[in-house]
């Protein structure tokens, strides 16, 4: 299979080039091993991985020993051998030259933490995310739609887009199913569930029952898309607050959901200030919530969440990868308007609404005219709809297909 290279590659470059430690992280089976072992540009390092039990063993036995020497070394699901860091920072306090440790890892608790303790200083984390519907398109060769939207306060020329299939939503962007290198979907995702998430869960912290671990992974994954509860959502996994909030958070701290926090910019009364809960991968949110991933159905309840969830997937690998000093945030008037995104860079401000439809009412553009009223540094509010045709409604306001949101 052909190495698709991907968007954050630049800047994880970029980053060996200044600092003496690179961490990479991200969900598990996001492409980092394929990324850290095929770029080009990484070929001249030594490369080793942790999922080798010999290596493993050997970092383990003798962690100064098996990071010495000058030559650039990447250690793949380095978060194994924790005692492995201190000796990174006792080699690089006696070299500092940049690029000598790239690292990655899948579960960030034990990894991050240990690299905030040992290596303050000395080394950036990046977060490869699921593939983006630009990586996919192989359209990454110009900035994101919303960063030139940002910058010229309206949508760039482009030609008529086309839909985005549910089947591509529910493909999600973890690259074995999303570049349909596997021919069953649901199979491989009910062997992720299986080994891969509660691995790497029990890897962050201690779960009591793992029935009411899966419980509560299948109801969070139903509430994608939605405002966090956890009150209600403890209520409804039998669980107490307190187990319910760990469980969150190794889910959290695994890549496998995201909490994006709401936009307090303005001065709006009632502005909801709980998180929204998504997993990270629509694909996934789609095995968990019980879609048929393999043969989905256009009339499915869960796809406008499934949907909204896939456009928080692209949103968050092209800003990470592309336009790290925007900030992704959802602004929500209790009982009255919402905006699904909000990308907000330095004192200005973009504004998305999200709909499966392509048709839309006045009442969808409601909270996007709110928006606007209230938060006079909002550059534009983009309606992204099921159509084809950009169409101007007004003062900074738009429709514009799905598809060239996400390009």
């Amino acid at each position: 299979m052909t190495y698709r290279r991907r968007a954050l590659a630049p800047r994880l470059l970029e980053a060996l080039e200044d600092l003496p430690v690179v961490v990479l992280t991200g969900l598990r089976q996001a492409g980092k091993s394929t990324l850290l072992s095929s770029e080009a540009a990484l070929a001249e390092r030594r490369y080793v991985t942790l999922d080798d039990f010999e290596m493993l063993e050997a970092a383990r036995r003798d962690p100064d020993g098996f990071v010495k020497g000058s030559d650039p070394l990447t250690i793949d699901e380095a978060q194994r051998a924790p005692e492995l860091l201190p000796a990174v920072k006792r080699a690089v306090d006696r070299d500092r030259h940049p690029g000598r440790f790239l690292l990655s890892g899948s579960a960030s608790v034990g990894l991050l933490s240990a690299v905030t303790e040992s290596l303050a200083g000395r080394a950036i984390a990046l977060t490869l995310e699921p593939m983006t519907h630009r990586e996919l398109g192989k359209e990454t060769a110009r900035p994101p739609f919303l960063k030139r939207l940002w910058e010229k306060g309206e949508p760039p020329a482009g030609k008529p887009a086309s839909e985005i299939p549910l089947g591509t939503i529910t493909r999600g962007g973890l690259p074995p199913v999303a570049l349909k290198q596997v021919k069953k979907p649901s199979l491989w995702f009910r062997g992720y569930e299986q080994t891969y998430l509660e691995r790497d869960v029990r890897e962050v912290t201690r779960i009591g029952d793992l029935l009411e671990f899966r419980a509560l992974l299948r109801l969070a994954a139903l509430r994608t898309a939605q405002v966090l509860n956890t009150s209600d959502l403890a209520r409804d996994a039998r669980l107490s607050a307190a187990t319910t909030s760990r469980y969150l958070g190794a889910l959290e701290a695994s890549f496998v959901t995201r909490r994006l926090q709401p936009f307090l910019g303005n001065r709006a009364s009632r502005l909801i200030k709980s998180p929204k809960l998504f997993v990270t991968d629509a694909g996934l949110a789609a095995h968990l919530s019980d879609v048929n991933v393999d043969r989905p159905e256009a009339d499915d309840p869960a796809a406008g969440a499934l949907l909204e969830t896939y456009v928080a997937q692209c949103l968050a690998g092209d800003l990470g990868a592309e336009w790290p000093e925007a900030r992704l945030s959802y602004w929500h008037v209790q009982g009255r308007h919402e905006v699904d995104f909000v990308i907000e860079a330095g004192r200005a401000c973009v504004a998305v609404e999200v709909k499966r439809s392509s048709r839309w009412t006045p009442k969808d553009l409601s909270g996007l005219q709110a928006f606007l009223a209230q938060t006079p540094s909002c550059r534009a509010a983009v309606l992204a709809y099921g159509g084809r045709e950009t169409v101007s409604l007004g003062d900074r306001l738009f429709a514009v297909p799905l598809a060239s949101v996400v390009a």
